[in-house]
């Protein structure tokens, strides 16, 4: 067999027998270049873990990560979640309306879907327990509402596929981001409102004040929230700011928000967040780090040029292969998360996507709504694994409502295929390179 084989097969089978991805990146490269460059090669693995992390833009991941555990912990979330309470009202499915619209909103400070989850999931799922709905049936809503934040800016993994794909405009992908977001917020309500009907589930919340829950009073709590994704937007928009320094000044702001206005925030656990941040931006960084290993041994081998002439030879047919590409991205994301999925696929699948010349940016957001679907999918869907924990019940009980909200969001998948003006109407309008 080939070396480039040998280093595939080495891969899939660290990933099979546990290793964590980072390292079956590294291990599997290394084994790339003794087997088909040299030992002397080896020599290489430092600078090309220095070279896949010494890139300005990634400045702005463990920035946003750290934005969006500010916020989790101002007490934002609940602010949220009265304001929308407040507005819907008591209705059948009206909590249900209140988590999908909540943890859309809250996708546009994190940029990140555990952390989105795991905010919503805290203040909403004891509501939705007491006015009646079923705890698998809150767990997988949230946990498939919270995937949104791939996709509505500021989105980390939008970054990471700018800065994978050459020549591809971060402003244009956020802006391209927003209405499939905002339509696989609608995809997932539509069912939830359904079943909620047919159940019977109440939306009230008897236990809250009215003076609580007047509109007025709870919007002026929720304005500093909502704030957040008008500052981000409006300053990448007007060229105040680039997409790294919106990073920062997102941060700057929920410190802000949350030492000063709503006051759950400490200096000691501003100083705690760090750390935290820290921790979970330092295993990103690994995973990018290491991935070079396999990338760099990748393309001097040839592996995916490779893998990208079998691809094309499948068919002639773009639609066709398309769909093939999408299943694959599919099942890729209900095993891996979606930074490693970007740095494994994109190598092959870049190629792919200059021989049929499908739109780059149109094509990210593709990949994304796709990886969103995977972070609620089991077996790992992360996302579901967060609001599980927060309800205290298994996985597998909610496996018939996640299949339920997978079809519903790969009905608008399915729509921004067929109609990329969805995606790209937007950065058009705004003037962006697309």
């Amino acid at each position: 067999m080939s070396p480039d084989v040998w280093m595939i097969l080495a891969f899939a089978g660290l990933l099979i027998a546990g290793v964590p991805v980072a390292f079956s990146l590294a291990l599997s490269g290394a084994v790339g270049i003794v087997l088909g460059l040299s030992p002397d090669m080896l020599a290489t693995m430092g600078t090309n873990t220095y070279n896949s992390i010494a890139k300005y833009p990634l400045i702005a991941i463990p920035l946003f990560i750290l934005t969006g555990l500010i916020f989790e912990r101002s007490g934002v979330a609940l602010r949220l979640v009265r304001f929308a309470q407040a507005l819907i009202g008591p209705r059948h499915g009206g909590l249900a309306l209140v988590a999908v619209l909540v943890c859309m909103i809250m996708g546009g400070m994190s940029g990140s879907g555990p952390a989105d989850a795991a905010a919503v999931a805290m203040v909403m799922l004891p509501s939705m327990t007491k006015a009646g709905y079923p705890k698998p049936f809150s767990a997988t809503l949230i946990a498939a509402s919270a995937s949104t934040a791939i996709l509505i800016p500021p989105s980390v993994a939008l970054i990471l596929y700018s800065i994978v794909v050459p020549g591809v405009d971060l402003r244009a992908l956020f802006a391209a981001g927003l209405f499939p977001g905002i339509l696989a917020g609608l995809a997932l309500l539509v069912p939830a409102m359904i079943v909620s009907k047919r159940y019977g589930w109440e939306g009230g919340t008897p236990v809250e004040s009215a003076e609580r829950l007047s509109v007025r009073t709870t919007f002026k709590q929720a304005i500093p929230a909502l704030f957040a994704p008008v500052l981000i937007l409006g300053g990448l928009r007007s060229g105040l700011f680039t997409p790294t320094e919106a990073a920062v000044v997102a941060v700057a702001y929920g410190a802000i928000v949350g030492l000063f206005l709503t006051r759950e925030l400490s200096l000691r656990d501003l100083w705690e967040l760090l750390g935290e941040a820290a921790i979970i931006s330092g295993v990103v960084m690994l995973i990018i780090a290491l991935a070079g290993i396999f990338a760099w041994a990748g393309t001097m081998l040839g592996t995916f040029r490779h893998l990208a002439e079998w691809i094309i030879s499948l068919t002639d047919n773009g639609v066709l292969l398309l769909i093939l590409v999408m299943l694959a991205v599919l099942v890729a994301g209900m095993l891996l998360d979606a930074i490693s999925i970007y740095l494994i696929m994109m190598p092959i699948l870049i190629p792919v996507m200059q021989h049929f010349e499908w739109n780059p940016v149109w094509f990210g957001i593709l990949l994304a709504m796709n990886i969103a679907i995977g972070q609620f999918t089991p077996p790992v869907a992360v996302n579901l694994m967060v609001t599980t924990e927060v309800a205290k019940i298994r996985l597998e009980q909610t496996l018939g409502w996640a299949l339920l909200f997978v079809v519903a969001m790969g009905c608008a998948l399915a729509l921004v295929a067929i109609f990329p003006a969805i995606a790209l109407w937007l950065p058009s309008v705004l003037g962006y390179n697309v």
